[in-house]
C-alpha cells in the first residue's frame, strides 16, 4: 500500500495508526479500513498483530487537519 505519511504507536501486537494515503480518495471510512486491513490480512491471520485502531486520511484531508 502507498503512503505519504504514516504515524505509528504501539506495543508490538497493538497499535494504532494515522495512514495518509492516495488511495483513499473518492472511498468512504468504511471502504478505507478495508483496504488497511486487506494490507494488513496475513500479519492478522497469524495473531504477528494482534490489534490496530487506525485514522485514514487523503494528503488534502491531512493538510487540512494539520492546519
Amino acid at each position: 500500500m502507498s503512503c505519504e505519511h504514516l504515524e505509528l504507536d504501539g506495543d508490538g501486537q497493538h497499535f494504532e495508526a494515522l495512514v495518509v494515503s492516495h488511495e483513499f480518495a473518492g472511498k468512504g471510512r468504511v471502504q478505507r479500513q478495508q483496504h488497511v486491513y486487506a494490507t494488513l490480512k496475513e500479519k492478522l491471520a497469524t495473531g504477528e498483530l494482534h490489534a490496530i485502531s487506525f485514522k485514514t486520511l487523503t494528503p488534502d484531508e491531512w493538510s487540512t487537519q494539520r492546519g
